[in-house]
């Protein structure tokens, strides 16, 4: 099973619930705060890549005039535990009720999350992860109207 905990093994049903679980954590107020904060956190990041199957994973960054400099690459979830200086080497980041707990997102919202992040294009770079997933994630934040209504 992967880190985002989908399988096939769900009637029509089971999916349809989820499904509905899934759209109702995003467009809630707790869901859009936490992909607006995504959002900053991803724009933050020292290097535009992310990682898949992990919170966060040890990689070395070069850099041309300094010399090499040990890193931490993140997944979009990871992202937002650097900048809120959270130790993500204490957490399971296959344990999405955790991970959730953690973040103060529904557990729904977390798989999803990661499921965008590890398995929607598993042949891309790292690269190419980010600014897919950057993407996604500004579409999925719900625009304002200027009375600060939601549409």
């Amino acid at each position: 099973m992967s880190r985002s905990g989908y399988s096939d093994d769900c009637d029509q049903w089971q999916l349809i619930r989820y499904r509905g679980a899934v759209a109702s954590a995003f467009r809630g107020k707790r869901g859009q705060s936490f992909l607006k904060e995504t959002l900053a956190a991803l724009d933050a990041l020292p290097v535009k890549r992310l990682v898949a199957n992990e919170l966060a994973a040890p990689d070395l960054i070069s850099c041309s005039h300094w010399g090499i400099h040990e890193g931490e690459s993140v997944c979009a979830i990871g992202a937002v535990g650097r900048s809120r200086g959270i130790d993500m080497a204490k957490l399971d980041p296959e344990d999405a009720e955790a991970v959730a707990g953690t973040f103060g997102i529904a557990e729904a919202m977390a798989r999803e999350i990661v499921y965008e992040n590890d398995e929607y294009s598993r042949s891309e770079t790292p690269e190419a992860r980010y600014a897919r997933v950057r993407a996604w994630v500004v579409g999925q934040i719900i625009p304002t109207t200027a009375r600060g209504t939601e549409r």
